[in-house]
């Protein structure tokens, strides 16, 4: 079976139907706040940046579940820091929010790994085999899996640009870096990812 590579931004605006509810359940939580024009600013953002937040969540290696709750949790740092995001900055705040949040639960579930792991070898796997899965599955799957072994800097140039289709100049505000150095990053990056998609496709298309 042949996986497509040679557009990864078309693997970037699929969304899970569960972060369609949890965007509604921010928007719910985020409303508690004491003015209306905070209101107002809160759920603009929401609305324009949760669907941003979700697949960098996703990009940053968490599962749609983990994505589901953390997005939350971005928000609701974004509720109570509202006065110091700057208009303008708001995307570099949530990405850079996104990132912690992201590193925190990755940090959670490798602590409950074990316990899983044991639970899970006492049960018959309820995952499909690989030749039920779709094409588009599996190829976000090979995605996610060359995405985790770049380098942060690499992989964040690259998702922003490739998957989210900001411009050079969108990302040096976003990631706070010189132009030169979001060129030359996602230089480096793109050279990686063709080069471990080449991988994949003499290895026959197995993940490894």
């Amino acid at each position: 079976m042949q996986v497509g590579f040679a557009d990864p931004s078309a693997l970037g605006g699929l969304e899970s139907a569960e972060s369609v509810s949890s965007e509604a359940s921010a928007n719910s939580a985020l409303g508690q706040s004491e003015s209306p024009r905070d209101v107002e600013r809160l759920s603009q953002l929401v609305q324009a940046n949760f669907g941003f937040v979700w697949r960098s969540l996703r990009r940053f290696g968490l599962s749609e579940a983990d994505a589901d709750d953390a997005a939350q949790q971005v928000f609701l740092v974004c509720r109570r820091r509202l006065h110091d995001i700057e208009p303008g900055r708001e995307s570099a705040f949530l990405f850079g929010t996104a990132r912690r949040v992201a590193s925190k639960v990755r940090r959670g579930r490798s602590r409950r790994r074990e316990v899983d792991l044991s639970a899970a070898a006492a049960e018959p796997s309820a995952l499909p085999s690989p030749e039920d899965l779709s094409d588009v599955v599996r190829a976000r799957g090979v995605l996610d899996q060359i995405l985790n072994h770049m380098k942060p800097g690499l992989r964040d140039v690259f998702v922003l640009f490739e998957v989210e289709q900001l411009t050079m100049k969108e990302i040096a505000g976003v990631l706070e870096l010189a132009p030169g150095t979001v060129a030359s990053r996602l230089r480096r990056a793109r050279e990686i990812f063709q080069n471990e998609v080449e991988r994949f496709r003499r290895s026959g298309g197995s993940q490894t």
